[in-house]
């Protein structure tokens, strides 16, 4: 078997084209050059979104090597979701955007679009997620708290983007807004998986051993380490309901004793659980996208909720799953 060791050493602090404050309408993010985004060791992050590194994510994102969050800031998991496009597509794998990766990147399809919120987008919102376990469980869904975090997730988004391309928009239904297009999710029959520790980072191929799809991951914790060894898919839970259990996992808080939580996108494992043969563990959603890798976790595989969703849409059981150090 083929693994690309998509490279742990390319925590680059990177520049940004562009000046701090951009105006982000649709002409500007979908002309932005990808030439413009040149990663140097000095340069300070910025603190403003860049249109071009919107349309880098974008782009990595439709072509299956997701950036995690789409925010537009280049950091940790763009450089892996590049290093992830070089390895699907036979180039040196260095994590560099370089002219072969732009190259192949380009197109002219537009990278906005925009959106009619719905009446239904606007339903099944909670007041807020507490933190506690015990809480969780008396509510009666772990639902979004809000329209804007319900289409942040829907297309791929930091709800901070998405309130910087609508600066003016209370999100009510009827309303138009303006959102990044992502593209339909990956397709196909992955046969094997890949969980790189060392990078961070969820690799499937098919049964041809060609890499399908890359995803950024938090991967366990010093506390609570992911298993070694090869595993199987079990099988495939959408919206699942949670069982805590103090005993079996970790323990939160207060809570001594077993708890369900109820489904929803915020519940702990998100809105889909790929279960593992190993007991208690699994490949699954977050209720926070934007802490992907920058993170730990219980010793599960955590993804976001849409590259999850996208991974479960191609696996079966006995899909082999592999953890390497």
């Amino acid at each position: 078997m083929k693994t690309y060791a998509l490279i742990a050493l390319l925590m680059l602090t990177p520049s940004f084209g562009g000046a701090a404050a951009q105006e982000f309408g649709p002409q500007t993010i979908n002309t932005a050059s990808l030439t413009s985004v040149v990663p140097e060791h000095s340069a300070k992050a910025s603190k403003e979104p860049d249109a071009a590194i919107i349309r880098l994510q974008v782009l990595l994102d439709r072509a299956g090597a997701s950036p995690g969050v789409i925010d537009g800031f280049y950091g940790d998991n763009v450089s892996k979701a590049i290093a992830g496009f070089e390895a699907m597509n036979h180039l040196p794998v260095d994590g560099k955007l370089d002219p072969d990766v732009i190259a192949r990147l380009e197109t002219d399809a537009p990278i906005t679009q925009t959106y009619l919120i719905m009446p239904e987008d606007a339903t099944g919102l909670v007041d807020r997620i507490p933190d506690d376990y015990g809480e969780k469980a008396k509510m009666k869904s772990m639902g979004y708290t809000s329209v804007a975090e319900r289409l942040s997730e829907r297309f791929h988004m930091a709800t901070g983007l998405l309130n910087k391309l609508n600066p003016d928009s209370d999100f009510a239904p009827g309303k138009t807004v303006l959102v990044v297009s992502p593209g339909s999710p990956k397709e196909g029959h992955v046969k094997r998986i890949e969980v790189d520790k060392k990078t961070g980072q969820v690799l499937a191929y098919d049964r041809n051993d060609a890499l399908l799809a890359v995803y950024p991951a938090t991967i366990g914790s010093k506390d609570n380490p992911s298993p070694s060894g090869t595993h199987k898919v079990k099988g495939v839970s959408r919206m699942p309901v949670y069982r805590y259990d103090p005993k079996l996992n970790f323990k939160q808080g207060k809570n001594k004793k077993v708890l369900i939580i109820p489904k929803g996108p915020n519940g702990p494992v998100g809105s889909i659980w790929i279960d593992l043969d190993k007991p208690t563990y699994g490949i699954h959603g977050t209720p926070d996208p934007e802490l992907i890798d920058k993170g730990q976790s219980h010793g599960c595989v955590r993804l976001t909720n849409w590259d999850a969703e996208e991974l479960a849409g191609m696996v079966k059981p006995g899909v082999v799953v592999h953890f390497a150090n």
